[in-house]
């Protein structure tokens, strides 16, 4: 088997897929790029059992046939090679790879493409369309809320609702919750599924900039994405998703709107001179008047800033922890924001104000116990 491909146009497909690879020294194959070349088309899957990612490009090419590639060789030879035609001969016996690029020649040994587990289809699928824009933000603004708690797998995902007046994500790792709404995107039927992080974040670095349309294809046990030339094809997490709307306050009587960049310098600044084990910070809002303070008892360090905000509610003390909030903040876009709120002892709603009338995002923090200083 041979075929001849440029650096550049290999190493682009190579680094789109290389996310999935697996790092598993059970099954070694996983290290391991498969090439096909069907018809003058190379395609190019990474797998780690659980999510695989596919790509396709023309090469030039007179026979078909395949082989598994060791990952990490190949991606540092492609790096350190500058744009130029590069050859690729392929023992169909032995499975040995020489590779001639300009006056250099290079030997690895591959594997047996048929050795190599064979990337899932998803049967019985429904499908629903969505711009790449779209399910970026979505991935983008719940990612950071998802848990990294194994013992709690379901939390572990991002919670998946689709409906056929809206499509909503929600992440949560009990500190903190993100619900991400649009209601610019409708499926057919009702159903709802929890995808794994690590596909999310897969999705996240190879959605293109461009708005390009998302098939998603999904049936009980895994979820299909195709966009221009890749397809990412990941297992779901079986699980039930805990009751999250229970968690949200309804009755928020008092209300706090802030300029949403002034807010968070201030809370970047004050969370400096916080417990570090706590990053507790505290709210005390008068009036329109909101002072944000922190205090570190065991170095003597304290902080405090004053900020003018719009306020309707009575006065209150509440605490965070600092580093939910800052989270939340930067991964807001508007200019201001509402925080929401009923007592100290119950759960803040962080809001955006204004911005695309189909997004609905709303942002929930849990308060933490106050110190008793003053």
């Amino acid at each position: 088997m041979r075929f001849i491909v440029s650096t550049s146009t290999l190493l682009k497909q190579l680094q789109a897929v290389s996310g999935a690879l697996s790092s598993s020294t059970v099954l070694p194959i996983l290290e391991n790029f498969l090439f096909e070349i069907k018809d003058g088309n190379l395609t190019i899957s990474a797998t780690d059992l659980q999510t695989s990612m596919t790509t396709s490009l023309t090469v030039e090419a007179k026979e078909n046939g395949r082989v598994a590639i060791p990952s990490r060789i190949l991606l540092d030879t492609l790096k350190s090679l500058p744009e130029q035609p590069i050859a690729f001969s392929v023992d169909d016996k032995t499975f040995a790879i020489e590779i001639n690029a300009g006056d250099g020649k290079y030997k690895l040994s591959g594997e047996n493409g048929d050795d190599f587990p064979k990337i899932p289809v998803v049967d019985n699928a429904s499908q629903v369309n969505l711009p790449a824009s779209v399910l970026s933000e979505a991935i983008n603004k719940t990612i950071f809320a998802v848990s990294n708690d194994e013992l709690r797998p379901a939390m572990t995902g991002v919670y998946s609702q689709l409906s056929t007046s809206s499509i909503t994500f929600v992440a949560t790792d009990a500190h903190k919750l993100v619900r991400y709404r649009r209601t610019d995107v409708k499926a057919a039927g009702t159903t709802s599924f929890i995808l794994p992080k690590k596909a999310l974040n897969l999705l996240k670095s190879s959605l293109p900039s461009d708005d390009v349309n998302v098939a998603i294809e999904y049936n009980s046990t895994s979820a299909f994405f195709k966009f221009g030339n890749i397809n990412l094809v990941c297992r779901l997490i079986d699980e039930r998703y805990p009751d999250y709307e229970a968690v949200i306050p309804q009755t928020n009587p008092n209300k706090l709107l802030i300029d949403r960049q002034a807010f968070l310098g201030s809370l970047s600044r004050v969370a400096i001179y916080a417990n570090k084990t706590t990053h507790q910070v505290r709210l005390k809002i008068n009036g329109s008047e909101l002072n944000i303070s922190s205090e570190d008892i065991d170095f003597a360090n304290e902080a405090h800033e004053r900020l003018s905000c719009q306020y309707e509610g009575e006065d209150m003390e509440i605490g965070f922890n600092a580093r939910f909030l800052i989270e939340m903040l930067k991964n807001l876009s508007s200019a201001e924001v509402s925080l929401e709120m009923s007592t100290p002892n119950r759960a803040g709603l962080l809001l955006p104000q204004g911005g695309d009338e189909h997004e609905d995002v709303l942002m929930l923090v849990m308060p933490v116990m106050l110190n008793s200083y003053a």
